[in-house]
């Protein structure tokens, strides 16, 4: 009888463990809270990695830890939407198919006819290595394809993507920010949708790369890194004058994967970057915005005079909120250089603009200090910089600052207006407008409209090249716009972005009416018989825009998608769970 009840006693003591052992197994996979718990080794996989082998030349002496404290509560960001109505449903249903069955037909082209390539040609039927030739679009759209649905052309992706060997490229310099947006975010968030530990795997082996970029004296990351000098031992060196973007884009991949593996490397190659970032906000010559160009070599990130939140440094601002929020609060300085940054930007760089229906809207422009003059506005508008509507919006709603809010809808406004003034309903990429007087009253004028025009304009040559009837004629400008430097749309996610997020903020059903119609410019111009293509001149009246025969990988990684989730149920990818890196690739938040 003992020994039957020793038995059962070990048996209950070995179910209790067994219990125990699969309760932590699950929390530890419960990436959405901290402690940050490893769900995959430090030790496990990899071993054929040359990056994981490499020892560097100037190893960390501190390594920065990640918090183990409770994420907080941050506030709501989505709106709480009623119950849907049958029609409305029946409508957005019919809208979110004709995106996917788009996506398919890119998708399918692209595996037939340029698998594993970074893209396909969508007019000759090529194919084009652009972002290293491993794979740039199959990689960002794998969690395209899970987020639609396509769960069997996502094993098919996957098992293809295990076998991409980061070892090597055929480039000669590495662009590290696009790779990390691109191949880490992708891997990252295709783990975090699916859980297939494959992804994670590939993750940390392009973590492993892109960490080897930060391997100089004072561990600043070379953004244009010479691969193959770093394999054969040569020791690297920061450059001088980098773009803020390039190299203030880290914090949310490299975070993610800290947490996600439990290796802090990461965590610290990020953070020694906020930091200096931080330390040196209020002393720019714009306090609270950074230049454009910084030295990373001289941790120097204040010296330079052009200032913008668009293009060269977009997505450095727009990391600051959203690492605020995938952290759950816990790293202070991300809201504090968001605050700041955009109590800056508000008071210099968004402006309202002169428009012939005197909506008001707003645009954000470059900023230039010279000296001690007071900083000047050159009044451009990017298709790029659209993406600062949802990011004051998001940000807005996670510090509790209606202001932000407001005026990130008044940014996405501004874009809707753009894309609705081209004759044929898209944005150009860039273009000018003229600021008004007052933010307040902005009566339309005729004639101040085509001093600008002629303002604009070199005055050289024929004379009658100088009137600005001429001029607005031969260059096809739309009322406002004072010039229109770039024509093109290279199918490009920022606007649709930024309509998707304020939807998803304020609920705002004639948004998905905006959507709608920015989705049908868009296709009915780009299409081709094999996917979409970017076209050179969206001007172009007499017949359809020119195309280019290019597509780059965001076009299913991020245009796609979020015309495809404004059109889903507002919880699939709720921005309360989760938070989208620059590439539309969406990681979870950590939650208490």
């Amino acid at each position: 009888m003992l020994g039957v009840a020793r038995r059962r006693t070990w048996a209950y003591i070995f179910a209790v463990i067994v219990i125990f052992f699969i309760v932590s197994l699950r929390r530890n996979l419960d990436t959405h809270g901290f402690p940050p718990l490893s769900a995959l080794n430090p030790a496990d996989g990899l071993s054929h990695s040359r990056w994981s082998r490499m020892k560097p030349k100037y190893p960390v002496k501190s390594m920065r830890q990640l918090p183990t404290q409770k994420p907080q509560a941050l506030p709501k960001v989505q709106k709480s939407f009623p119950e849907e109505a049958d029609p409305a449903r029946i409508k957005r249903l019919k809208r979110q198919k004709a995106v996917k069955e788009a996506f398919q037909r890119c998708w399918g082209s692209y595996r037939t006819k340029a698998w594993m390539s970074d893209e396909l040609t969508p007019i000759s039927g090529g194919r084009r290595d652009t972002f290293g030739g491993w794979g740039a679009t199959l990689v960002d759209s794998l969690d395209t394809l899970w987020i639609m649905g396509m769960k069997k052309e996502f094993k098919e992706a996957v098992d293809a993507a295990s076998n991409i060997n980061f070892d090597g490229t055929t480039l000669e310099d590495v662009n590290i920010f696009e790779t990390n947006i691109r191949y880490l975010g992708g891997f990252l968030s295709a783990y975090d949708l699916s859980g297939d530990k494959r992804l994670l795997e590939k993750a940390r082996e392009v973590g492993e790369m892109l960490y080897a970029a930060f391997d100089t004296p004072n561990r600043m990351p070379l953004t244009r890194w010479k691969l193959h000098s770093a394999i054969q031992g040569q020791a690297q060196v920061a450059e001088d004058n980098v773009l803020l973007a390039e190299i203030g884009s880290f914090s949310l991949e490299f975070i993610r994967l800290s947490l996600l593996t439990g290796d802090p490397k990461w965590f610290d190659a990020a953070q020694r970057i906020a930091e200096v970032m931080h330390e040196q906000q209020a002393s720019t010559r714009l306090p609270g915005m950074w230049p454009v160009v910084v030295s990373a070599r001289q941790q120097a990130f204040n010296k330079h005079s052009e200032h913008t939140l668009g293009a060269m440094a977009d997505s450095m601002y727009e990391y600051l909120p959203k690492t605020h929020a995938l952290v759950g609060g816990l790293l202070p300085i991300y809201r504090e250089m968001y605050e700041a940054s955009m109590d800056t930007a508000i008071k210099y760089a968004l402006y309202r603009p002169m428009l012939p229906d005197e909506k008001d809207v707003l645009l954000s422009g470059m900023v230039v200090t010279q000296g001690k003059d007071d900083p000047k506005l050159q009044p451009e508008g990017q298709h790029l910089v659209c993406f600062a509507g949802g990011m004051l919006a998001l940000g807005g709603r996670l510090v509790e600052n209606q202001t932000h809010v407001d005026k990130g809808e008044k940014l996405m406004e501004g874009c809707v207006w753009a894309y609705k003034a081209m004759p044929n309903g898209i944005m150009p990429e860039t273009f000018s407008m003229l600021p008004c007087a007052s933010p307040d009253e902005c009566p339309w004028n005729e004639t101040m409209w085509k001093q600008a025009v002629l303002g604009r304009t070199s005055m050289d040559g024929d004379p009658e090249l100088t009137l600005a009837d001429k001029i607005i004629t031969s260059k096809r400008l739309p009322k406002g716009f004072t010039d229109i430097r770039d024509t093109r749309y290279i199918l490009r996610p920022e606007a649709i972005e930024s309509v998707f997020i304020l939807y998803r903020i304020t609920g705002r059903a004639d948004l998905l009416e905006s959507a709608w119609d920015m989705w049908t410019a868009i296709d009915d111009a780009t299409r081709t018989e094999l996917a979409n293509s970017a076209v050179n001149d969206i001007t172009v009246t007499d017949e359809k825009p020119p195309q280019s025969d290019s597509m780059e990988s965001f076009w299913l990684g991020e245009t796609l998608k979020y015309f495809y989730l404004i059109f889903s149920e507002p919880d699939h990818i709720s921005l309360d769970e989760y938070v989208f890196n620059t590439e539309a690739h969406p990681f979870k938040r950590l939650l208490p």
